[in-house]
């Protein structure tokens, strides 16, 4: 019993807490999602892990980026060849980097360009923690989505897993 996630829902907020990890936190009332995880791991190297294309694509999808800075346009493929097209949105050295996606998974296909109309946000914030770097990333926008319900319960599910490859592949490397 200790290995299964246990969900609480309180007010309108899924919770689904782990036993080692904790997982994203959906809130219906706001149309976002969020996760707080501790790496092992430098903010520098946490850093790039979340902003250099070589190094998102390594444990999230095949990104491209036509560019390192705010309005820098691309893409980012998943091994179902499913592309993304992304923009970067706000970014502090070290600190905070933002990405606009047009993600809406009930649709089933992606759009060609992003969509400004139904877009989501996603940013991951750093800070430095005795061991290695807090990171929590917060999803909004899905009030916009096709789907909002739908698509913040299949973005908890695809947080948890992919931010958990990007642990394992930073500790790994550390």
């Amino acid at each position: 019993m200790a290995d299964r996630p246990l969900t609480i829902i309180q007010k309108g907020t899924i919770m689904v807490n782990m036993t080692d990890s904790s997982s994203s936190i959906v809130d219906e009332e706001t149309f976002s999602v969020r996760r707080s995880i501790h790496i092992a791991a430098s903010v520098d190297k946490v850093w790039r892990a979340v902003t250099e294309p070589e190094h998102i694509s390594r444990w999230f999808g095949r990104t491209v980026l036509d560019g390192a800075g705010v309005g820098a346009l691309g893409t980012m493929t998943f091994s179902d060849g499913t592309s993304i097209p992304l923009r970067v949105e706000s970014k502090e050295e070290n600190r905070l980097v933002a990405y606009a996606w047009s993600n809406d998974d009930a649709l089933g296909d992606a759009p060609a360009e992003l969509d400004e109309a139904t877009s989501t946000v996603f940013t991951f914030t750093l800070e430095e923690v005795e061991g290695g770097t807090r990171l929590t990333v917060v999803e909004t926008g899905f009030e916009r989505t096709s789907d909002p319900v739908a698509n913040l319960k299949d973005h908890r599910i695809g947080w948890d897993a992919e931010l958990d490859k990007l642990v394992a592949l930073v500790e790994g490397e550390a």
